[in-house]
């Protein structure tokens, strides 16, 4: 995985002064915004929610923790591990009561960071943290699939050509990320040329003004906060591990520190907001950290505030130009993501002989309970309880990995 490509690259004050630095941010913003959007709408349909009220709330999350979030360069949205526990909430009681639950949940993220609990995030052990980045590709892969794996040989050609552009494109264009060119290429030729294919605006509407402040429509009584809290504290939990994680996992990537005890506080606030202006909760999005980080090159807040605003014209200014994207190309994009996400180097032949079983089996579990599930944090908490129960005498050969710092002190 690539490494930052300056010491000061991250700084907003550095970016800012450079052209070259400020362009590669904004570019890498609009890719990440186009790869957003059609994972939040379908997430919206797992919640419950217009997808509509997905799209303005990853707005306010992105733009949120683009200011007040302690990793920069992550992006923070609508994200699918919290619609999975916001869904069943909905559909027994009611879109209304997302709204409190959604607020409660902020107020546990807030209170996590103002503790300092965030530090315990360095004691998940590098096995686990391996297999939820190996979980992570399969499951982004996979989702993927319906989008391409079609009879109409031009949504397969459309996959493969976006393949070929994204990897191939690099070598010659140096300035622009070939994301986005084989967005804009691809998606001039589907139009002019009349083909029917599958786009962005076959996952939902996404068109309208901007929403106003979301009513409370139940009462704030102890007959709402028994409906609510088990979906808050989950909300509050769910977010916080996969934030946290991303977040460890950028600092790899970069070789840059975060701060987990202001990403847990700015999620708490950033969520608040996006509960009132929007209606439903998030976290990191690690595919779409992976678009901007990797693929993107993006260090700064300046690409996911980017990425926000971006995000903001697209789904009202230009919601028409955005649903025509074909969903073809928007796969072939996440799929490169998932093999780049994927680390190979945890599955070859000598790296298996030579690490210890107990690293193995933790890694193995860790994979098996997240794909199953489609629930990271599952796969996460399944890990650390294979590493508890496991001999003392296989734990030992692990022991030396069993913390895995970021390269500079966490905050």
């Amino acid at each position: 995985m690539s490494q930052s490509l300056m010491p000061n690259e991250s700084r907003v004050t550095a970016v800012l002064r450079s052209p070259t630095l400020f362009v590669r941010e904004i570019l890498a913003g609009v890719i990440t915004a186009l790869a957003l959007i059609p994972e939040v709408i379908s997430f919206s349909v797992v919640a419950g929610v217009d997808p509509k009220v997905s799209l303005f709330a990853s707005v306010v999350l992105c733009l949120g923790l683009s200011v007040m979030g302690g990793r920069p360069a992550m992006v923070t949205a609508a994200a699918g591990s919290v619609a999975l526990v916001i869904g069943p909430m909905v559909h027994q009681h009611g879109a209304q009561y997302i709204l409190p639950a959604v607020l409660l949940a902020g107020l546990i993220q807030i209170l996590f960071g103002a503790l300092g609990m965030a530090r315990l995030m360095r004691f998940i052990p590098q096995a686990v943290m391996t297999g939820f980045v190996n979980a992570l590709g399969i499951l982004i892969f996979f989702a993927q699939v319906p989008h391409f794996w079609s009879r109409s040989p031009l949504i397969v050609g459309l996959f493969v050509l976006t393949l070929l552009i994204v990897l191939w494109a690099p070598r010659y264009i140096k300035s622009i990320p070939s994301p986005l060119i084989a967005i804009v290429v691809l998606t001039i030729y589907t139009v002019t040329s009349g083909q029917l294919l599958p786009t962005v605006g076959d996952e939902g509407s996404i068109g309208g003004g901007l929403p106003g402040i979301t009513q409370m429509l139940v009462p704030l009584d102890l007959h709402t906060l028994s409906i609510i809290w088990p979906c808050a504290l989950s909300i509050a939990f769910v977010g916080l591990m996969e934030s946290l994680l991303t977040a460890k996992l950028v600092d790899e990537l970069t070789a840059t520190p975060s701060s987990k005890r202001r990403e847990s506080m700015g999620l708490g606030v950033a969520n608040i907001m996006a509960g009132f202006f929007g209606g439903i909760a998030g976290c990191a999005m690690i595919g779409q950290t992976i678009v901007n980080v990797e693929m993107g090159k993006g260090r700064s807040r300046v690409s996911t505030f980017a990425a926000g605003l971006v995000l903001l014209l697209l789904v009202t200014a230009l919601s028409e130009v955005m649903a025509k994207i074909p969903m073809a190309v928007l796969a072939g994009i996440m799929a490169i993501v998932a093999i780049k996400t994927f680390n190979w180097q945890s599955i070859r032949p000598a790296t298996v002989k030579g690490a210890p079983v107990a690293e193995t089996l933790v890694m193995l579990v860790t994979v098996g309970a997240t794909v199953s599930t489609g629930n990271l944090a599952i796969g996460v908490v399944g890990g650390i309880i294979m590493m508890a129960i496991l001999p003392a005498r296989l734990r030992r050969h692990s022991a030396a990995t069993a913390e895995t710092a970021s390269p500079a002190q966490e905050k």
